[in-house]
């Protein structure tokens, strides 16, 4: 009977629109490793209108962040189903109080952090422009409409995402630099676990 290979858990970390959906997609590619992204969870939960899905929308509804009790609850019920399977964790934790939750859970062996710098990503993310029907993507600077604010299929006009405003990507990534650097910081303590660090 052969030995059963050592599941790996592994946490990429980066600003919004740092490139983890991405960048994670290869490596979930590659290293045939399960992805769970924490926005997708959060968005499946409310179009599904669960119970957490439904308390979530009413603090994204008023501009506020989901508590730390209902993320965790959220993400670590669906960890519970990828327990025989490697995976690569995307969007949590997001604080401390969440990382520490997590660790009572599993033992983190991998940390990947994607260290963009916020003016590339301001550029990048105020560059972009969606077909809203579609969801087609444009980007003005590496992959630009043939007209400018206008989707090339069907000739309707482009709209830019509220998160994508230069003033909302400003707060987006100082909220990142506020909430989740401390987390970077907990993961690098030496003292507290021994984890592989892949700075991007």
């Amino acid at each position: 009977m052969g030995v059963r290979a050592r599941l790996l858990r592994a946490v990429i970390m980066g600003p919004p629109g740092s490139g983890k959906g991405t960048v994670s997609s290869r490596i979930v590619k590659h290293f045939a490793l399960k992805h769970l992204s924490s926005g997708d969870l959060l968005r499946d939960n409310m179009q599904r209108r669960t119970e957490v899905g439904v308390i979530a929308k009413t603090y994204i509804d008023r501009g506020q962040l989901i508590p730390d009790d209902i993320m965790t609850q959220l993400v670590l019920r669906e960890l519970k189903t990828l327990e025989q399977y490697s995976w690569l964790l995307d969007g949590f934790p997001r604080t401390v109080p969440q990382a520490a939750a997590l660790d009572k859970t599993c033992q983190i062996d991998t940390v990947i952090d994607l260290d963009v710098p916020f003016e590339t990503i301001k550029q990048r993310l105020t560059a972009r422009w969606i077909h809203p029907t579609s969801g087609r993507v444009y980007n003005l600077e590496f992959n630009p409409p043939e007209i400018h604010g206008i989707d090339d299929i069907t000739g309707e006009p482009l709209v830019q995402r509220e998160d994508d405003k230069p003033e909302t990507v400003t707060k987006r990534l100082q909220s990142y630099e506020a909430q989740t650097k401390p987390v970077l910081d907990y993961y690098r303590d030496p003292t507290v676990r021994n984890i592989v660090w892949v700075p991007q």
